[in-house]
């Protein structure tokens, strides 16, 4: 700011990659998808059976969003056209996005309880920093799956592993780690979670989308016009 530089990024251009990441987390964990995948490269399986390889559908189910922004929306729509009813906890309602998503707003504490499977979609701040404890995980149905595909420090990573370990949670999947790049050891040996390294918006659409948006920005400052998406807007304002 005292320099005067002029501060940009790129907003809104990751939602939809990110909404797809959440929804093939939740997806792939639900279906057992990687540990499937494991299985058949290594010892082989032996056909059809009744209780072989179970898990479960994501159709009549709830999901329970953290955070109804752009992404927690885009989660919402995905969501829908699977058949799931929409619970969805915030600091606001969004009136708007409720009708036209027909999501419900309900308490965290309710939505733990309720939900088949939670999406953590909000923004991270320090006062969310382990918003999801060992506490909120026994809130959780045995049944409930989490998937976070928004900053690692939301959920203690530790609780986490104790929950899938103990079956206090069924199964989780993760696009992002409380001390990341390093990953907790315990959650590395355990199947019923999914891990991916950070790749929610890893698309050569948004990545061409972010270089565009950055371009524009740089041109538009080098020939002294506002910036379309600027972060410091009174230093502009003031140069």
């Amino acid at each position: 700011g005292e320099k005067g530089i002029a501060v940009t990024n790129t907003p809104k251009v990751s939602t939809e990659a990110t909404a797809e990441l959440t929804f093939a987390l939740l997806l792939a964990a639900a279906r057992r998808i990687p540990e499937g995948d494991t299985l058949c490269r290594t010892t082989g399986f032996n056909g059809w059976a009744p209780l072989f390889f179970l898990g479960r559908e994501v159709h009549g189910k709830t999901i329970g969003i953290i955070g109804l922004g752009e992404i927690g929306k885009a989660v919402a729509k995905r969501a829908k056209a699977f058949g799931m009813d929409v619970l969805y906890t915030g600091p606001n309602r969004k009136l708007e996005a409720e009708s036209e998503l027909g999501a419900t707003y309900v308490m965290l504490e309710e939505l733990l309880q309720t939900a088949d499977f939670i999406t953590i979609n909000c923004a991270y701040n320090p006062k969310l920093h382990h918003m999801i404890d060992e506490e909120q995980f026994k809130m959780m149905k045995k049944t409930a799956y989490i998937v976070n595909a928004s900053r690692g420090p939301i959920m203690n990573e530790a609780a986490l592993a104790h929950a899938l370990k103990t079956n206090e949670i069924e199964g989780a999947a993760l696009d992002v780690f409380e001390f990341e790049p390093k990953i907790t050891e315990e959650l590395k040996e355990l199947k019923n979670v999914v891990l991916a390294p950070h790749v929610g918006n890893a698309t050569f659409e948004t990545r061409d989308a972010m270089a565009e948006m950055a371009v524009r920005n740089i041109l538009a400052v080098l020939n002294g016009e506002e910036p379309v998406t600027p972060v410091n807007e009174k230093v502009l304002v003031t140069k």
